[in-house]
């Protein structure tokens, strides 16, 4: 019996005016985790998508064997016949539904009057939520779940589907460090099953740590497969292989020499919207012109509430506290007005919040700054146009012209889109939240380069970020966040990621 459950041979994939794939070969071995690393932009989704039959045979060349047999998808349910079930980074579940008929959707369990047999689908359920380590009645509201206990009920799923081969794209993207490390623990209890298992993922760590094989992609080619444990291969080797060159430093050089002070917040407490609690409790923290400041804190420790409350007060309620801009106390209780005083907010999840994904580049990069380009309630094109592609060149967003749609770039290209909107908009503060999120490395430097430009120009930047190291890479100063309060300011000399550990898991003081 061959070896390998599926072997990919010469795949080529063309969309108008762009060649996704060409020629790629891949060859995954039975009850192996076999992980796949390249640029954003590099084919490694569309790779999958054809595999998985989301683009079906015949819009693409090439051969597909699976389990030694030819394979020609028409769409996904022809695939998961067989065994293959991918996981996209969009989790495809509905939130209003409980968790066993997420599970059973489109799989339904019946019983001999065709109807749902209501006690079967649950007690299935709650065995599959067992074998992924999930403890939730399986009546629970999916939308009631955070983020990590979703993707193992996507796990269950597959599990349902009787899966041979598991595709996983970018899984640990959107979790915690301990929900990363709780669903690479179940991959490896699911390959000593005997599944064989996909990944992508940008976090290079993880990939050496729990892949056995890793192709690597670039500009839509295969590069070189890696035997993870033979070679004993380093995160700077993929990285290698990702961007064709060493990268000497994950982190641009920068020279600090912070000005004035431009914001200030005082004693900014928010009660969450729909629950009796503060989710920022009494905080405060200052930037000053030309730094870069940081923001560390676990899952839930009021970051995001932090950031979004000050642009605006665009979460929560009853806020109370004080903004200072440059000394002057100032107002910003709309976004219009937040953007009016110089205030900038790039959003975590750019998908929702971050950008318009069904137009183009144009649109989205003009629309923090329209009234720069009207005149008597008309926005000039020919300007809109101009201030775009001078965006493109200038960040390098990888698309054919400012007339693309956002919504078919890559990551680290949308992330591209996002600063840019902000950067014409010409703000004094920019607030970045998780700005490198399911981004590759090469695309990071990238962001970070922007970054150095931007505190190079005098703009003062807040960067929320759940990587430490990019924290201690990128900032001047860091506060530690827990609970809601801010537990410690560290310098980035003091900083280790020992001591930023420390402060945000550090509890909450008793009220005096």
């Amino acid at each position: 019996m061959d070896d390998h459950l599926l072997t990919m041979r010469s795949i080529t994939k063309t969309f108008p005016g762009v060649k996704a794939l060409q020629d790629v070969s891949l060859a995954v071995r039975r009850g192996e985790i076999h992980a796949i690393c390249g640029e954003n932009g590099a084919g490694k989704s569309t790779l999958m998508k054809v595999l998985s039959g989301v683009y079906p045979a015949g819009s693409y060349t090439g051969e597909i064997l699976f389990d030694g047999n030819p394979c020609h998808f028409s769409g996904i349910r022809d695939s998961e016949q067989v065994g293959i079930v991918i996981i996209h980074q969009e989790l495809a579940l509905v939130p209003y539904l409980s968790v066993a008929e997420n599970i059973f959707l489109g799989n339904e369990r019946r019983g001999s009057s065709r109807l749902i047999d209501w006690n079967r689908t649950n007690a299935e359920a709650a065995q599959l939520l067992d074998s992924v380590g999930l403890r939730e009645n399986p009546v629970t509201p999916v939308g009631q779940l955070g983020v990590g206990k979703q993707q193992l009920v996507e796990i269950a799923k597959a599990l349902s589907k009787d899966v041979r081969l598991l595709i996983l794209d970018e899984p640990t993207a959107a979790l915690n460090d301990t929900d990363s490390e709780h669903l690479l623990d179940l991959l490896r209890r699911l390959k000593e099953r005997g599944i064989t298992s996909i990944i992508i993922s940008h976090k290079l760590n993880e990939i050496t740590s729990i892949a056995d094989t890793t192709t690597v992609i670039r500009d839509g080619r295969t590069v070189e497969t890696l035997d993870m444990r033979a070679d004993e291969v380093t995160q700077e080797r993929i990285i290698r292989g990702m961007v064709g060159r060493d990268l000497d430093s994950r982190f641009p050089e920068r020279d600090s020499s912070p000005g004035e002070e431009v914001l200030r917040v005082e004693d900014w407490t928010v009660w969450h919207p729909t629950q009796d609690r503060k989710a920022v409790d009494g905080a405060s923290l200052s930037v000053r012109a030309g730094e870069v400041v940081g923001i560390a804190g676990l899952m839930g420790a009021g970051r995001t509430e932090l950031a979004m409350s000050i642009f605006g007060r665009s979460y929560g309620r009853d806020i109370s506290g004080r903004l200072y801009k440059r000394g002057k106390e100032i107002r910003a209780r709309s976004v219009s007005e937040a953007i009016a005083n110089g205030l900038a907010y790039a959003t975590e999840d750019r998908k929702k919040y971050g950008l318009n994904l069904i137009e183009d580049i144009r649109r989205n990069v003009s629309a923090a700054g329209l009234s720069k380009l009207s005149r008597y309630g008309w926005v000039n094109s020919h300007e809109e146009t101009k201030v775009a592609e001078e965006s493109r060149r200038s960040l390098n967003i990888k698309a054919p012209a400012v007339s693309s749609i956002v919504g078919k770039l890559s990551g680290g290209n949308q992330q591209k889109v996002v600063l840019s909107k902000w950067i014409f908009a010409d703000p004094d503060i920019l607030i970045l939240d998780e700005p490198t999120r399911g981004i590759d490395v090469g695309a990071k430097y990238e962001i970070y380069t922007i970054i150095n430009r931007l505190v190079a120009a005098g703009k003062a930047v807040v960067v929320i970020s759940s990587e430490l190291p990019e924290l201690l890479g990128l900032c001047d100063r860091i506060y530690a966040l827990s609970a809601g309060r801010i537990t410690g300011e560290l310098t980035a000399q003091q900083a280790t990621q020992e001591n930023l550990m420390e402060l945000m898991t550090k509890e909450r003081e008793l009220d005096r």
